[in-house]
């Protein structure tokens, strides 16, 4: 079975069946052309030999029975009251057909107009037979014409018609032909079940090859979005063997990726731990040290020291993204954030949230579109699906940031059914949007900060922060500064 869950091997398998299944359908449907054509042309030459049969009275052509009307039947025959002949089907919907004049004494020759006339009246019970197409015209033949009446009576197929024709004055007849023109009697049709095949194989094929489909749209959904999905363990095993393959050599990827960063983690955490001891007895000896500016500069170099390994090893706790995303209101988180700088005495404020507004369909009872929105935060609260610890970090580095390079940093919330942004605007700042940007990057700082604290990583943390949560971080010229924008997917 293993065998049969390869891509090759299953195309392989649908490729024969559909050329199987293609061949039996052509065949029954080329089968059912040929039956039918051969009982339409059985039917015509029956109808020719019926005319010939009563022009020159003589036995009834094979499935077809010649009897006399008796003389009261007759007699309502040439009234024109067919309806009420014997046996005749009720309702009866009546068929006239007179063929006058076409044919020279061998049945093929030119036209006599001195030859009898020939009268068939055919009773149905559900159709009238088209006459349209035969020719009455002198470039026509009586027999031709009885014979094309006769297949059309064939390929309509009516239930036992009742049907009788009268040469000349003989008298009228009752035509029996239910062998040659009755449903009984025509071939089995199986171009409807051909084409049912030829469907059905189709859909079938379709439908693994959208399935297969299927299979990769989700690997490759779940590996776009992995940072949010907490993929610890490596994905599940599904779809094709080629794609288990796939899945395998990306589950060994992202267990040696991972590995890789709580090594580095590690050894971060030992080298930070390590030297706390040589920090400590440097702040020691730092202190005994009687000059005041010399003991600064030592105690500020330490502090830097061991500062960096920290925001090292904080860069790297966030790509390892160990903490477990959970249901928040980011409403509440980014309020909680804001409210703990402004305990400080921070110049840091939150623009009032407001909801965006909902468009409202047009009615019958309405003559234009209307809108609406849901008013306050209780009704509000900006549900995500997020990390709270790592984005309140980020929101907090943004806030920092912002007070770094101006004098004020403005914090607003926005969201729509799919995306949540939080933007932070400074004041002051003399950078534009490019040169925040380009601050991104590992280690790097702006030019008014040289000589404040920080290492370069607090946008790095950001910008992954945000990648860990389906969306990105930019930034925009603003009125009097710059404008981080933060976007996240609400999960």
């Amino acid at each position: 079975m293993r065998f049969l869950s390869s891509i090759r091997a299953r195309g392989t398998l649908w490729v024969l069946a559909a050329c199987l299944t293609g061949a039996l359908a052509m065949w029954l449907w080329m089968s059912s052309v040929l039956a039918w054509q051969s009982y339409l042309e059985h039917a015509e030459q029956a109808g020719r030999a019926l005319f010939y049969a009563l022009r020159d009275e003589t036995p009834s052509p094979p499935g077809l029975h010649l009897q006399k009307l008796p003389f009261d039947q007759s007699e309502l025959a040439d009234s024109g009251a067919f309806a009420n002949l014997e046996n005749a089907p009720k309702p009866a919907l009546l068929t006239y057909v007179t063929l006058a004049g076409l044919d020279g004494p061998d049945g093929n020759g030119g036209p006599d107009l001195t030859a009898p006339a020939l009268s068939i009246a055919i009773l149905s019970q559900n159709l009238r037979y088209p006459i349209s197409d035969i020719q009455t015209a002198g470039n026509s033949n009586s027999a031709l014409a009885l014979g094309y009446l006769s297949r059309s009576m064939a390929a309509f197929c009516s239930p036992a018609p009742l049907v009788v024709a009268n040469y000349g004055a003989r008298g009228w007849h009752l035509v029996e032909g239910n062998p040659v023109w009755s449903c009984a009697a025509a071939p089995d049709d199986f171009r409807l079940v051909s084409v049912g095949m030829a469907a059905v194989a189709l859909i079938a094929l379709l439908t693994s090859v959208a399935e297969t489909s299927a299979h990769f749209r989700a690997f490759a959904h779940k590996l776009r979005h992995r940072h949010r999905t907490q993929e610890a363990t490596g994905y599940e095993l599904s779809g094709p063997s080629e794609l288990r393959e796939t899945q395998e050599a990306v589950n060994t990827y992202l267990a040696r990726e991972r590995a890789a960063l709580a090594q580095r983690a590690t050894v971060l955490s030992g080298v930070s731990h390590d030297l706390g001891t040589p920090a400590t007895r440097l702040r020691l000896r730092a202190a005994l040290i009687e000059n005041d500016e010399l003991r600064e500069k030592l105690e500020t170099d330490i502090d830097k020291m061991t500062g960096m390994i920290e925001s090292v090893l904080t860069y790297t706790r966030s790509e390892l993204n160990a903490e477990a995303p959970r249901r928040l209101s980011l409403l509440s988180l980014v309020e909680a954030v804001v409210a703990d700088y402004q305990d400080m005495g921070a110049p840091v404020s939150l623009t009032p949230y407001a909801p965006a507004p909902i468009a409202r369909a047009t009615s019958v009872f309405a003559s234009r579109r209307t809108g609406g929105s849901i008013d306050g935060p209780e009704t509000h609260p900006v549900l995500v699906n997020a990390r709270p610890i790592t984005l309140g970090r980020a929101l907090s580095n943004l806030i920092d940031n912002a007070l770094k390079y101006g004098r004020q940093a403005r914090v607003s919330l926005t969201a729509t059914s799919e995306h949540a942004t939080i933007m932070v605007e400074d004041e002051g700042s003399n950078l534009t949007s490019a040169q925040v940007a380009a601050l991104i990057a590992p280690f790097q700082r702006g030019t008014n900060t040289i000589e404040g604290d920080g290492f370069g990583l607090g946008l790095t943390v950001v910008a992954a922060v945000a990648e860990h949560h389906g969306g990105s971080l930019s930034f925009e010229d603003a009125g009097n500064g710059t404008r981080a924008v933060l976007t996240i997917e609400r999960g």
